[in-house]
Formats: C-alpha cells, sequence, structure tokens
C-alpha cells in the first residue's frame, strides 16, 4: 500500500484523530481515517475507504482495515474487507475469545486485492491530488 503510506507520510503520519478525505474526480472520494482501537495484534490500526451513495446512505465501496508495522519499514497489513452493494463483511485476522484468529487463504486474498488496490489508487492519482485540504481531524 505504497499510495496510502505516501499519503500518511504528507499528512504528518498516523495518529488516532487522523482524518483524511480526498476528492478527485470521476473517483469515489477516499477516505483514510485512523482508528481509534488497535488492531489484532495490538498494532495501531487504520480505515481506508472509497465512499458512495446509494438512497441516501453512505456505502463502502469498499473499505479495509489494515495495521501499521514497522519492522522493515512502514507496511499495512490487511485484516478487514468490507463492500457495502455486495453486503460483503469480512474479518482476516481478529481476535476471537481471546485467541488470534487468522484465516489465511483470505488474508492472502486480502493481501492481494489491497496490492492491486494500491496500483489503482496511484493510478488515479490520489497521492499527487493530496494537499493540507484534505486534513480534516
Amino acid at each position: 500500500m505504497k499510495s496510502i503510506l505516501e499519503i500518511l507520510q504528507k499528512a504528518g503520519g498516523w495518529r488516532p484523530s487522523l482524518y483524511l478525505k480526498i476528492e478527485n474526480p470521476p473517483y469515489l472520494e477516499l477516505v483514510i481515517e485512523g482508528l481509534d482501537e488497535s488492531g489484532p495484534l495490538g498494532l495501531p490500526a487504520l480505515s481506508v475507504a472509497h465512499y458512495g451513495q446509494q438512497n441516501g446512505d453512505s456505502m463502502r465501496d469498499p473499505e479495509m482495515c489494515f495495521e501499521i508495522g514497522f519492522v522493515g519499514g512502514p507496511n499495512l497489513d490487511p485484516y478487514y474487507y468490507r463492500q457495502d452493494y455486495l453486503g460483503i463483511e469480512q474479518w482476516s485476522r481478529n481476535i476471537v475469545r481471546d485467541h488470534y484468529l487468522c484465516l489465511t487463504a483470505l488474508h492472502e486474498q486480502h493481501l492481494r486485492f489491497a496490492h492491486a488496490w494500491d496500483s489503482n489508487l496511484r493510478f488515479q492519482g490520489f497521492a499527487a491530488v493530496f494537499t493540507d485540504k484534505c486534513i480534516l481531524g
């Protein structure tokens, strides 16, 4: 997720109050939020989502949550995927009954999707259009 990491760096880094909204027509707006709660491994967490509208409701198209790691350099590791238009919500890594659970095949699928999405975000120019005006929190 090099594009998201580049945007985070431009925004001054992760913080729980982080809220970025990047408008880049004709694409759906991209919202990046620091999460108050940690990810499944106790690391800082981040939500990245495109938002659309349906019947006046905000719809995630999609949303992914990532833990921010620093081993070997900054990196994002997905653990959650949601696509409201299709009614999909998936946890590939989570804490269940006080135990860490990783659904390896689903996590690999989330990783592949995250890399493809990142390539699309770069191609669509989201990092390039980011300015301080995108920082809302």
